[in-house]
């Protein structure tokens, strides 16, 4: 739980992949006014160890088994308001920073930037600013009054978006509602409202659109 700070800006690793922890925890040893105080490889975890450690940023990669960062993100806000997230990610900021941000994150950064921008951005989201690219915010200020011009993808919900990913991953109905932990019918129904929405006849177009847009490795 939150109390006191000290001198140091106190973070909580999460992704599941062992070498990245290691390596952004490398980053964060070489910088005095920061320290590691925890890791976790899913967002169960995330949450469970939030609630028992003190902690001043999360740091959370957005690719999780489980209770992917989005979800994770939400559920963290909606507990520990005052927390701020910085979310990790392989996936093109452009597509994907302004769904985070909404969200309630506090700043998103690729993981090919980390090396480069970690401390900074864990700094900047620790006194309370916001953390993006150049980039992004150009993006942002664009869109502010341009809905009507948003990418197919782009108008649906949080919860459409989750299933459109992974339906753009090639996952069964049965899969994905085993994960977000909802009824084959919900899932299929969402499906049928993200057909509607993209455009599209099938999970066929669903794939291609997400690849020609970068939405996918």
């Amino acid at each position: 739980m939150k109390s006191s700070k000290t001198s140091s800006v106190k973070v909580l690793i999460a992704d599941d992949h062992e070498i990245i922890r290691q390596g952004l925890k490398t980053i964060i040893a070489e910088t005095p006014d920061l320290c590691v105080v925890g890791e976790a490889e899913n967002g169960n975890e995330v949450l469970e160890k939030v609630k028992n450690i003190d902690v001043d940023v999360v740091v959370l990669d957005y690719d999780m088994p489980g209770k992917n960062g989005l979800d994770t993100l939400i559920e963290l806000k909606s507990i520990f308001p005052k927390i701020p997230v910085l979310i990790l990610s392989i996936f093109p900021e452009d597509h994907y920073g302004t769904r985070f941000l909404k969200a309630g994150a506090a700043g998103y950064l690729g993981k090919a930037s980390a090396s480069d921008q970690l401390v900074e951005a864990v700094r900047k989201v620790s006194r309370g600013g916001k953390f993006v690219s150049p980039e992004l915010t150009d993006k942002l200020v664009a869109n502010l009054n341009k809905d009507s011009e948003k990418l197919p993808h782009e108008t649906l919900t949080d919860r459409e978006f989750q299933v459109f990913c992974m339906l753009a991953a090639g996952k069964k109905l049965k899969e994905i509602a085993e994960t977000l932990c909802l009824s084959v019918n919900t899932v299929s129904t969402y499906r049928s409202r993200i057909l509607v929405k993209m455009d599209a006849e099938n999970n066929a177009d669903i794939i291609h659109y997400a690849i020609k847009n970068g939405l996918v490795n």
